[in-house]
């Protein structure tokens, strides 16, 4: 009996399935200490599947005699996006997960953050920060129905949803995917929430448009199971070269846009410069690589230089298991060489020195009225307090960018949302509009230069309520000083840092004090990205949460009364050492208001 091509070719498929499916079998009795069947019997796994590289990634450690992490031995045993029925039967009998199927439940999104609330949190994925007014509004309705009725824009361009039931986690999964969003990834061993410059395709001066690369990877991460169970999480960005920054040198990956002119020993145009292992809460920037990139090449070279750090991370030291340890550990040139392994195409060199320097960034670009590109159009940056939005003014928001501008909001690394191609004859009613759903849009607030991660109230990590102390130093600063620039105060429960302290003007990373534990901040001050990149100097330690407020405005009374004339935060704490800050803001305090 002969048979036809195509049921050759299924047969052929069925027998390598069986064959990866018995090699997994026959690792997992191995790591149990179970001899492995007779050469003469055995199988090998199938080239194709995508979770070879990461168990051959453990099997090294292992038969290096070293010991995985519990993550690691969690992943190794169940696929986490293998568990939609035990979600489901969790959801059946209201229960939470237990043990490392918590750590698990993040690959959905999905975040068990008792003891501090006996809730999930559901963080989600929205290439660049942008979505449509519908699914803005539809996340509302969700945050209503299963969630606490808020939602909190996260430094990643991101929204996230807390109180959620046990009994609900389904519901949310599935209606955030009828949105045309979803969640899978965005917490975990993953790459985050892929990040662009806020403004891109309305910004006067950005050198290219990133909405598309954002999306191509984004969409690139939800298509390829391999670059899922890394090492531990990843962060990419695009910046555009426009007057609003993305942050992107405090990413593992930091796509930046430059400029080539004719004559040099590349073509003229726009390229992207890559900058490698940023992460700015352990004390490192990312570092210009030297590779130049052109736009279509940047997805590529993305997912060859996770694939290096899937082969090579650290999966027995959690705390060492980010790209900058790698880095650290083998030089960049070898990381580059292990890179161009996965690449069709030669990476390209170029000096910083050949390319023409970015325009300047605008520190409070993403606050308040700020003409697009586009002649007779706005965009409006908006302060929700804290970076967090009640259900309410989602919906407001939603009406608001639908009546007054293109229908989209755009959300940004510093907790806060645009609204843009309002035309310059509605402003004053849209900025009336978003007044009257309670929030703001003044740059020159204190408030709209807070930056606060979730806090004690929602997150196990976290050694202080950062929420509510940010609110407080609003609160107290109001009224009491005016300030003339932009000045930035990011708060942090812990060293994770996901408020980024270190690069902000003021930084606080909470701490508790003493045996009664008592909330407060260690104090930094001059840290910034992007142009003028350096991390914040430490100036106090031990200060009590309710100590916070005060000893800002003493700082910042003295800053208004020693400076230059113009002088910035950063420059006046940057030409002081930390001795002498102490000295100065320790002088008594005089009313000083800035013009």
């Amino acid at each position: 009996m002969s048979i036809s091509e195509e049921q050759k070719l299924y047969l052929e498929g069925f027998i390598r399935g069986v064959a990866a499916r018995q090699a997994g079998a026959a690792s997992d009795l191995a790591s149990l200490g179970v001899p492995p069947a007779a050469e003469s019997g055995s199988l090998t796994a199938g080239p194709s599947d995508p979770a070879l590289v990461h168990r051959q990634a453990q099997d090294r450690f292992v038969a290096a005699g070293q010991k995985l992490v519990p993550e690691e031995e969690a992943k190794r045993s169940k696929n986490p996006f293998d568990m939609w029925d035990e979600i489901q039967a969790n959801a059946r009998a209201g229960r939470f997960p237990k043990g490392t199927d918590v750590f698990l439940h993040k690959f959905h999104g999905l975040f068990y953050v008792a003891p501090n609330q006996n809730s999930f949190m559901c963080r989600l994925r929205m290439p660049g920060g942008i979505l449509g007014t519908h699914q803005f509004r539809g996340l509302a309705e969700l945050a209503d129905r299963y969630g606490g009725g808020y939602a909190d824009v996260t430094t990643r361009a991101n929204l996230q949803i807390r109180e959620i039931a046990a009994a609900s986690a389904p519901a949310v999964l599935s209606s955030i995917q009828e949105l045309g969003l979803t969640s899978r990834g965005a917490g975990a061993d993953n790459i985050r929430n892929v990040t662009g410059s806020p403004t891109a395709g309305i910004d006067p001066q950005e050198l290219i448009d990133t909405r598309s690369l954002c999306r191509e990877l984004h969409h690139h991460i939800l298509n390829h199971r391999e670059l899922y169970g890394l090492p531990r999480k990843f962060n990419i960005a695009f910046d555009g070269g426009g007057k609003v920054g993305v942050l992107e040198d405090t990413n593992d990956i930091g796509f930046a846009a430059v400029m080539v002119e004719d004559g040099l020993a590349v073509s003229a145009g726009v390229y992207f410069r890559m900058a490698l292992g940023g992460i700015t809460g352990h004390g490192s920037f990312a570092a210009d690589a030297g590779i130049m990139l052109r736009p279509e090449e940047c997805v590529a070279v993305a997912a060859a230089v996770v694939r290096v750090f899937i082969e090579n991370g650290d999966r027995t030291d959690r705390k060492k298991a980010r790209l900058k340890y790698l880095l650290e550990r083998w030089g960049l040139e070898k990381y580059l060489a292990e890179t161009q392994k996965h690449l069709p195409f030669e990476l390209r060199r170029l000096s910083m020195d050949a390319c023409r320097q970015r325009a300047p960034r605008i520190k409070d670009g993403h606050i308040g009225v700020h003409p697009q590109r586009q002649e007779g159009l706005s965009y409006i940056g908006i302060v929700p307090p804290v970076g967090r939005l009640r259900s309410e003014q989602m919906r407001a928001l939603a009406d608001i960018a639908e009546r007054f501008g293109s229908g989209t909001v755009r959300l940004t690394v510093w907790q806060n949302l645009l609204i843009s191609d309002i035309p310059d004859a509605v402003l004053a009613e849209a900025q009336e509009a978003i007044e009257l759903a309670g929030m703001s849009w003044d740059a020159g607030s204190i408030g709209g230069s807070i930056v606060a991660c979730t806090g004690n109230t929602g997150c196990k990590f976290s050694a202080s309520d950062t929420k509510a102390h940010a609110l407080a130093i609003v609160r107290h600063l109001e009224g009491r000083l005016a300030l003339d620039q932009p000045i930035n105060i990011h708060l942090t429960g812990c060293p994770n840092s996901c408020a980024q302290h270190a690069i902000a003007d003021i930084g606080l990373l909470g701490i508790k004090i003493g045996e009664d534990a008592i909330e407060g901040y260690h104090v930094s001050v001059g840290g910034a990205a992007g142009d003028a990149q350096v991390l914040a100097r430490e100036l106090y330690r031990d200060v009590g949460a309710e100590d916070v407020p005060a000893v800002i405005e003493r700082v910042l009374r003295s800053y208004l009364r020693e400076r230059r004339v113009t002088e910035t935060f950063q420059d006046f704490t940057a030409r002081h050492g930390i001795d002498e800050l102490q000295r100065l803001f320790a002088m008594p305090a005089q009313r000083v208001e800035a013009a």
